[in-house]
């Protein structure tokens, strides 16, 4: 399995998704707790004062855990596409994508609200608001000194009417000024704190509150003294801003309020005390409710504008701590989203990639693919059944194309093995294939000419340019439904060191279906045409000999009669002239017998009967009659035999008569030459098994008319003799089933001699 496919087998591990899945949750559970208390702590001032360290802690450290998280995504990323793994650059943008859209909006919102809650808590300690709050409470405290200063006077007031009534009187005086001055409770104290009567709430007690001596030492002081109660009870904890001596505070929440001022003054002593003491009345006076309720709520008011104004630094921090949080949260939600998006969007887009890969570097192995059931895995999944199909298809070309390279390798040999010669041409007449037997036939590398014209290569010149006016005649008259045009041809291949033969062809040339190209088939027929006129000839010997032969012995009996019966009956001149004519006619039919036994010969020449001969052995036996005297005018034999050379199949007494002939027309071609010399060599091939047998000589060579018919009968270039010496070694030739080879050894385009040279098949 390769590197992303072990990548998305890891992501799609359930182990990798329940990391993911549990950091997440972690993550996001931090935050809305930490949004939760946020909440609390706007509302409670005690929740906040106590856990603000705490909240600032964990703001602090979720915003370092959300720092390197992703930190460590970036550098994940960064490392992937570094080190090349495919896929990262397409998860990293992705990312990037995805981060984009989630960084953006929360960035701006970020701003608006960094903007929005500095202005807003500003905003909420603002100069006038706290000046409203001052003049309400002042508002408030003065209300209440104002009314405990009324209750006051008209306690002073009350104690001067007391002072002038017996102690007898005093109970209805009492609650006569009760009634007179609206108060709850009325009571007077003598100078020992003792009661001596009351009247009002106080008579339902069994022991109403004393004041305390501190009181009564300041009533005695000023006469009167004045104090609100009632608000420690409703101010727990209260520092006493509303009154005198008073401690006020907020009232529980739907409590009915009980404050009330309390006012005692002296009742100076008259004759009417029964002790002559100092008496003390206390009058007790209830504060209007709504009057107690808004004064308190201005008073908690300021005391929490105050409290939140001491706090406003430690606030705005919590906010913005907030805000960024909310930020990171927002940034890290949208890279772990690009993340877990970017590899269910990447995971099918690399499968995808992979597999492509694979398929250009031609592996049509079957490919993965994923179960989803959106356009994604549907694609992946046509793509694994396309390279499955892909694999199938190629399959079965690469089992046609083995067929189809079978047959052509059958065709390739059925080719290379005919006897027969082809090649295939285009309409320019270039060669585009032949086979072994066109090279074979025609004796030229054709392979080393392929795409070139025909007509280029050496001694085909004539050749090419009568098949392709063949193949011109053809297709102008291909309306007449020709299927193919034949035609005979003599060419003669010249070159180097190779046979210079005359060579028959009999060509056939079609047009291929379907295409332009010309297919050539042709077949060497010169053995044919050459045993046929080799039988012709010996025909035409044996006629001859049978003809001829028959008159020339009565022609010589009747000369030499003639002579006999007139010698000496004639004069001189006529005896001579006699002699003369008689000799003549003698010599002529003895030369004319000669004539006809060798066409007698020729024609009469022996089947070979094949066995294995030592060539070599027999050559020596036959060199013993060419050992001269070096001052000889005849040419030297030199002789280069291969001791490695096996027997070979042939019949000794016609081999010798091959060896007779080629060895004297070599001696005769250098007949007055002083570097006159005769080679004859035997060569044996191991690749082919066969014994080459040449003769060479520094002659002339042989005249290129000579050249393409030297193995037909009578034809020569010697003054003297019959021209059947070449004609007997090519027949004896064929009998032993021996190629003959004839050429002009040329060199720098000069002729050094000729040579002739027969190659045997070894025995076997």
């Amino acid at each position: 399995m390769n590197r992303a496919v072990k990548l998305i087998a890891l992501k799609s591990s359930p182990a990798f998704r329940w990391t993911v899945g549990l950091g997440a949750g972690v993550v996001v559970a931090l935050g809305l707790v930490l949004l939760f208390l946020l909440t609390q702590a706007t509302d409670k001032r005690e929740l906040y004062e106590r856990n603000y360290a705490l909240l600032l802690g964990l703001n602090i450290a979720v915003a370092v855990l959300l720092l390197l998280v992703i930190g460590w995504i970036v550098l994940r990323l960064l490392l992937r596409m570094r080190q090349g793994r495919f896929g990262s650059r397409l998860l990293l943008k992705l990312a990037a994508i995805f981060a984009l859209v989630g960084l953006m909006p929360g960035l701006m919102i970020y701003v608006v609200s960094y903007q929005f809650v500095s202005r807003s808590i500003e905003s909420w300690f603002d100069v006038e608001v706290e000046g409203a709050l001052a003049a309400g409470l002042n508002l408030g405290r003065a209300t209440l000194d104002t009314l405990a200063a009324d209750t006051g006077s008209k306690t002073r007031q009350a104690a001067t009417q007391l002072a002038e009534t017996p102690d007898a009187m005093v109970g209805l005086a009492l609650e006569r000024l009760r009634e007179q001055l609206g108060a709850s409770d009325v009571v007077l104290w003598s100078a020992s704190g003792q009661l001596m009567a009351n009247a009002g709430e106080s008579r339902f007690l069994i022991q109403p509150d004393r004041p305390s001596v501190q009181q009564l030492r300041s009533a005695r002081s000023q006469q009167v003294t004045t104090q609100i109660e009632g608000l420690d009870e409703m101010v727990p904890g209260g520092n006493g801003e509303l009154g005198t001596d008073t401690t006020p505070g907020p009232p529980a929440r739907g409590a009915t309020t009980d404050a009330r001022v309390k006012a005692i003054a002296v009742v100076n002593n008259s004759n009417l005390s029964v002790l002559g003491q100092s008496r003390y009345l206390q009058v007790t006076t209830v504060l209007p409710t709504s009057l107690v309720a808004n004064a308190l709520a201005v008073q908690e008011a300021n005391r929490q504008y105050q409290e939140r104004a001491l706090a406003r630094g430690g606030l705005r921090k919590m906010y913005i701590g907030t805000l960024t949080l909310s930020l990171f949260l927002t940034v890290f939600g949208a890279v772990l989203l690009a993340v877990i998006l970017g590899n269910q969007l990447a995971k099918p887009l690399l499968l995808l990639a992979e597999g492509v890969k694979q398929v250009a570097q031609g592996d049509l192995t079957p490919k993965a693919a994923l179960k989803g059931k959106d356009e994604l895995g549907g694609l992946t999944r046509s793509f694994a059944e396309m390279t499955q199909q892909l694999a199938d298809a190629r399959t079965a070309v690469q089992y046609s194309m083995s067929q189809v390279n079978a047959s052509r390798a059958n065709l390739q040999t059925i080719l290379d093995n005919l006897t027969a010669g082809v090649i295939v041409l285009d309409v320019r007449g270039r060669i585009q294939s032949s086979n072994p037997g066109a090279t074979r036939i025609l004796r030229a590398p054709l392979q080393d000419y392929q795409g070139q014209p025909l007509g280029e290569v050496p001694g085909l010149e004539v050749f090419a340019q009568d098949v392709l006016a063949q193949f011109a005649d053809y297709l102008s008259n291909a309306a007449q439904t020709l299927a193919h045009w034949q035609q005979s041809f003599e060419l003669h291949a010249a070159g180097h060191g190779a046979s210079d033969n005359a060579i028959t062809l009999i060509a056939r040339g079609a047009k291929m279906p379907g295409t332009e190209e010309y297919l050539l088939v042709f077949d060497d027929i010169s053995d044919m045409v050459s045993a046929q006129r080799a039988q012709a000839w010996g025909e035409v010997a044996r006629r001859l000999a049978h003809e001829i032969k028959n008159p020339l012995t009565p022609i010589q009996l009747s000369a030499e009669r003639l002579e006999m019966k007139l010698n000496g009956k004639l004069g001189p001149t006529e005896q001579a002239l006699l002699t003369k004519s008689v000799k003549t006619i003698v010599d002529q039919v003895d030369a004319m017998k000669r004539l006809v036994n060798e066409f007698r010969d020729y024609a009469r020449l022996p089947a070979a009967e094949l066995v294995p001969v030592d060539l070599n052995a027999l050559i020596n036996d036959v060199l013993q009659l060419y050992h001269s005297d070096p001052a000889s005018p005849v040419a030297p034999v030199v002789a280069e035999l291969d001791p490695q050379a096996p027997p070979i199949r042939g019949d000794a007494q016609l081999l010798r008569q091959v060896i007779h002939n080629l060895l004297q027309n070599a001696q005769d071609a250098q007949e007055g030459r002083e570097d006159a010399c005769v080679s004859l060599k035997t060569d044996y091939s191991e690749s082919s098994h066969r014994v080459r047998l040449t003769v060479r000589d520094n002659g002339a060579g042989f005249p290129e008319h000579i050249l393409k018919r030297a193995f037909e009968p009578y034809v020569t270039t010697k003054v003297k003799g019959t021209g059947l010496g070449l004609a007997v070694v090519k027949k004896i030739a064929d009998e032993h089933g021996a190629r003959i080879d004839i050429s002009n050894r040329v060199t720098d385009g000069i002729v050094q001699g000729a040579q002739v040279s027969l190659s045997f098949g070894v025995a076997t």
